[in-house]
């Protein structure tokens, strides 16, 4: 039985085995090795799946983690579906669940969905035995940790007479897809909120087995679950600003690149997410975005929200603005035309689908009645579809996943770069032309096409931002 005043951890539960949860807890236990990590998930398909002796086939894909999984798992980080007995043993206590936007009822795509954050709280509040931590790892509106506060306290109050006792604190994830095991490797900083020093002291002295202490950064609870939210909008704001100026540089034959290392030199700004494409994607920035808008709302300020939903309709502007511009180059008709999309990722090195810019710029295309061959190294047929919903297409226009790019370009009227894969960057654009249908087009919104090599071959080629190619 645990005392009721946790003076160190052995145990560590992480409830929810996805993009935060496993990661995070695969490199916590890699620094941590006198520790007892177990990610448990109500999905035995994704635990399994973690526990696969084939680690191709782990559930996420980040550079470096099946290494760190292969080095840790079942030494002293386990994934297992048991959450009862895993939430039991654990003096400390991750909620990394999901936390999507609502789809109905009252704060409908704007607020945060809560429930399998509740369901989480309930569970410690029932399973959990004596003193117990809990850390909120996923991100949240800003005064979640009353909500499960209340929740536990009330569990206290209708236990069944075993004395329990819980602190909260708050842990927001800074992670970017792609580059996770390295952003966890080497934080910009650390956040813990919380009330109680000792409880923050305990999780801290994790983080001191490799963070240098001067970047973990202890606050209070609101300011930590702020914090993440307005992280994320700032990152994203700064992608819809040069993604409108790509436009403007496109009608004033200016080159967006020239522009945005020239500002990006100006110390005040950085040269960081000053990059044009597609658009955001990924899971966080526009539900946070969302969330951060319906916040404002509720406290009525409504100038503030208005401020950053603009964010969000840049972002779907830059989408629609793309798929128009392939029809318009492709003669206003997309007819029976094949276009081969390089990329459905919302970035490179991940296989991540959630809000990618290729789901909206695929179902534009689609509905203009084309037919589409995409390619990507790491998105499977599956994701695609459920992105696609490819039921309302099925009767009369079509799209397949190629497992190769000379597939995806065979006989194609155009391709459509839109992850910023490595292997995209060194394409051989004389061999792809001579495979692709006259007069081939490429529309590079990623800006890795050499220009001057691609016309040298015969290609007609737009590119995001650059006046000179429109």
């Amino acid at each position: 039985m645990k005392t009721q005043k946790i003076t160190q951890i052995f145990n560590i539960c992480c409830i929810g085995a996805g993009y935060v949860g496993g990661p995070t807890m695969a490199v916590l236990a890699d620094y941590n090795p006198e520790l007892r990590i177990t990610v448990v998930d109500i999905s035995k398909e994704k635990i399994d799946l973690w526990n696969s002796e084939d680690l191709n086939d782990l559930p996420i894909y980040e550079p470096g983690l099946k290494e760190i999984v292969l080095k840790n798992r079942n030494i002293n980080l386990f994934f297992s579906s048991n959450i009862p007995s895993s939430i039991e043993k654990a003096d400390m206590v991750f909620i990394s669940v999901n936390t999507p936007t609502k789809k109905k009822g009252f704060g409908a795509g704007f607020a945060s969905d809560l429930k399998y954050v509740e369901s989480s709280a309930r569970q410690v509040a029932k399973f959990s035995k004596g003193h117990t931590i809990v850390v909120e790892k996923s991100t949240l509106p800003v005064k979640t940790a009353q909500t499960i506060k209340s929740i536990l306290e009330a569990y206290k109050v209708k236990g069944d007479g075993e004395k329990k006792s819980f602190d909260i604190l708050s842990n927001p994830e800074f992670l970017a897809e792609g580059t996770a095991i390295n952003d966890l490797k080497k934080p910009d900083r650390v956040l813990i909120g919380g009330e109680n020093e000792d409880a923050i002291n305990l999780l801290k002295k994790i983080y001191l087995n490799w963070v240098d202490e001067n970047k973990i950064l202890t606050t209070d609870l609101w300011s930590s679950e702020l914090s993440k939210l307005i992280s994320n909008a700032f990152l994203a704001q700064r992608i819809s600003s040069i993604n409108s100026i790509s436009a403007l540089c496109e009608v004033t034959q200016a080159n967006v690149h020239n522009v945005s290392k020239a500002i990006g030199m100006d110390h005040r700004i950085g040269s960081e997410f000053l990059n044009p494409g597609p658009g955001f994607g990924g899971s966080c920035f526009k539900k946070d975005i969302s969330n951060l808008i319906y916040i404002c709302n509720h406290y009525g300020l409504h100038e503030v929200a208005s401020y950053w939903e603009k964010v969000i309709v840049i972002n779907n502007w830059q989408q629609k603005r793309i798929s128009r511009v392939i029809v318009e180059k492709l003669f206003g008709n997309l007819s029976e035309k094949k276009i081969a999309i390089l990329g459905f990722a919302f970035k490179s090195n991940t296989n991540d689908t959630r809000e990618s810019p290729a789901i909206s710029i695929c179902r534009d295309l689609l509905e203009e009645g084309c037919y589409l061959s995409i390619y990507d190294p790491k998105v499977n047929t599956k994701q695609i579809k459920s992105e696609l919903n490819n039921e309302q297409y099925k009767k009369d226009i079509f799209w397949e996943n190629c497992s190769n790019l000379e597939d995806a370009l065979f006989n194609a009227d155009a391709m459509v770069v839109l992850t910023d894969w490595c292997e995209f960057n060194n394409l051989d654009l004389k061999k792809i032309f001579e495979i692709m249908r006259y007069p081939s087009w490429i529309f590079d919104t990623r800006n890795i096409i050499d220009p001057y090599l691609a016309e040298s071959f015969g290609f007609n080629i737009w590119k995001l931002g650059n006046g000179f190619y429109n």
